[in-house]
């Protein structure tokens, strides 16, 4: 049962990368991203469940919060341009 998830996992992840090789905008491409780290996570996890070894839900749970804070980076840099300004959020 384990393997057929492995197995859907690794199909979503390749159908997510297609779409993030093609997506017509910028932030089709950054959906699709996010869901490979998101994905990259849940197989993470199966692995570890095949293996027999509870310590990759450490490195998985390790992996998506780095996954949600490349996200979360990506989509500043693209909205201002560069890391560091400062919001003017009116007067």
């Amino acid at each position: 049962m384990f393997f057929t998830a492995a197995v859907g996992i690794i199909a979503t992840m390749t159908l997510a990368l297609i779409r993030a090789l093609e997506g017509p905008t910028t932030f089709d491409r950054i959906l699709a991203l996010n869901m490979v780290g998101t994905k990259t996570t849940l197989l993470i996890t199966v692995l570890g469940f095949l293996t027999d070894r509870p310590d990759f839900l450490d490195i998985a749970l390790i992996y998506a919060l780095m996954n949600f804070i490349g996200a979360i980076a990506v989509l500043r840099y693209t909205q201002y341009g560069d890391f560091s300004s400062e919001r003017n959020e009116g007067p």
